[in-house]
């Protein structure tokens, strides 16, 4: 059964992947991937606490979600050490991994977080925000450092760990 679920992964990103000469489509890819890296997700959690006046709880939220889920992610990640695209198709990336290992992705997680977070306090933001954690998400497919099941996997953490913090009272 998991041969024939990777196959498909495979298969899948495959057919989505972009080619290196589309040039519109791998900036904008690009860009949005970046919103579900280190720096930006770690800045929008922090973003209430610097600009002052906003709910300190989504700062917190936001940070515990993002840190159970990132350590969620990298024990996954070692333990079962899924190689890139890259490396098992003989593909080319569009842009640096941040690792070897592929599986769950680590951006899409971070994405679906701190998305998560700010539909939290503000409800009538959930739809676009969760439209943009999915665009991550796709970002890292099409740009060929994660199959398609990695992405799945990655916003299955956040969602997990969001509402399990929600449950606890964080």
């Amino acid at each position: 059964m998991l041969a024939r679920l990777d196959a498909r992964d495979r298969a899948l990103l495959q057919r989505l992947s972009l080619s290196a000469h589309r040039l519109r489509a791998r900036s904008l890819a690009t860009a949005l991937t970046h919103l579900g890296g280190a720096q930006a997700s770690i800045l929008l959690c922090l973003w209430p606490l610097l600009v002052g006046g906003w709910p300190t709880r989504l700062a917190c939220h936001g940070l515990a979600t993002l840190v159970l889920s990132h350590l969620i992610v990298q024990l996954v990640k070692r333990s079962v050490g899924r190689s890139r695209p890259s490396h098992t198709m003989m593909t080319t990336p569009l842009v640096a991994a941040p690792d070897r290992f592929s599986f769950p992705s680590g951006h899409a997680a971070a994405a679906l977080t701190v998305g998560l977070a700010y539909s939290v306090m503000w409800p009538t933001l959930a739809a676009p925000l969760f439209a943009l954690a999915l665009a991550v998400g796709a970002s890292r497919v099409v740009l060929g450092v994660h199959y398609p099941g990695d992405v799945a996997a990655g916003q299955a953490i956040a969602l997990g760990t969001h509402l399990l913090l929600l449950r606890l009272g964080s």
